[in-house]
C-alpha cells in the first residue's frame, strides 16, 4: 500500500516521542495519566441501560475486550450509509440504532469517555486504518485536504506536519500530527479532546473557518490522517502537551 507523504514524514514519529520526560511518565501510568478519569466513565457507560431498548453496550458486545483492534481502523468506510464513519460517529450510530437512544453529543464528556474506554482496548495495536477499496475516493480527498492551503496564514496541513516536523514555531516543536492517541488529555487545554478539536484548533490558528463537526470534510481528513499513522500504535488515552 503506497502512502502519499513526503520525505519528512517517511518515518512516522508519534506526538509521544517528542513529548518531555514527565509527559511520558504520565501517559506511561495509568494511575496518573488524567485520561483514566474519562476511561472509567466510559467503563460505566458500557454497562449502562437505556433507550427504547432498555439494552447496554455490554448486552451486544459482551466483555469489552471484544473492542480489541476496533479502534486501530477507524474512520472506516460503512457499507450500509456509503461512506466513512470515525469512531465516534460508529458509537452514536449503535446508541441511536441498537440502543433507541439519543445521540451523545459531540466532543461532550459521554461521548469522549465511551470512545476512550473502546479506543483503550486497542492500546498497544499497530494502526489499520484502510484506504482500499470503497473507501479511496474519501480517502484522496482527504489528502486534498491536508495539502489544501487555508485561513488567512495560506497554510496548509502538509506544511508544518509533514515539511516542517521537528521544526520549532515560536519555541514550540513542530510534531507530525498523528491520531494515533485520540481522544486524548492534553494539557494545554486541562482535559480531554477529539481529533476533531485538535484539527479545529488547528484550522483558526491559520485563522481559517473550521469544519463543523461531523462534515464529510472533516472525516475524510480524518481518513488521510488514520492512514498517514501506518507504523505507530495506538496510545488511547494518550497525554500531550
Amino acid at each position: 500500500m503506497l502512502l502519499a507523504i513526503s520525505a519528512a514524514a517517511a518515518e512516522p514519529r508519534s506526538g509521544y516521542q517528542d513529548a518531555s520526560p514527565a509527559t511520558r511518565a504520565m501517559q506511561d501510568d495509568d494511575t496518573t495519566n488524567p485520561g483514566f478519569l474519562w476511561v472509567q466513565q466510559g467503563e460505566a457507560i458500557w454497562h449502562e441501560h437505556g433507550g427504547t431498548t432498555g439494552k447496554s453496550c455490554a448486552d451486544c458486545h459482551g466483555d469489552a475486550a471484544a473492542m480489541r483492534g476496533v479502534a486501530a481502523r477507524y474512520p472506516a468506510y460503512n457499507v450500509t450509509l456509503g461512506h466513512p464513519l470515525t469512531l465516534e460517529q460508529r458509537i452514536n450510530l449503535s446508541r441511536t440504532a441498537d440502543q433507541g437512544a439519543e445521540a451523545f453529543a459531540p466532543e461532550g464528556d459521554t461521548l469522549l469517555a465511551i470512545t476512550a474506554f473502546v479506543g483503550l482496548q486497542s492500546r498497544g495495536m499497530p494502526m489499520a486504518v484502510s484506504p482500499d477499496g470503497p473507501a479511496r475516493p474519501y480517502y484522496e480527498n482527504g489528502q486534498r485536504l491536508f495539502q489544501t492551503r487555508m485561513g488567512q496564514l495560506n497554510l496548509s496541513c502538509q506544511q508544518c506536519h509533514d515539511d516542517f516536523a521537528g521544526k520549532r514555531l515560536a519555541g514550540a516543536l513542530i510534531p507530525q500530527g498523528h491520531p494515533n492517541g485520540y481522544p486524548l488529555y492534553r494539557l494545554e487545554w486541562q482535559g480531554m479532546g477529539s481529533l476533531y478539536r485538535r484539527i479545529r484548533n488547528c484550522i483558526t490558528g491559520v485563522r481559517g473557518e473550521p469544519f463543523a463537526v461531523d462534515s464529510p470534510d472533516l472525516v475524510d481528513l480524518e481518513l488521510f490522517l488514520g492512514v498517514r499513522a501506518t507504523g505507530l500504535v495506538v496510545e488511547t488515552p494518550a497525554v500531550r502537551p
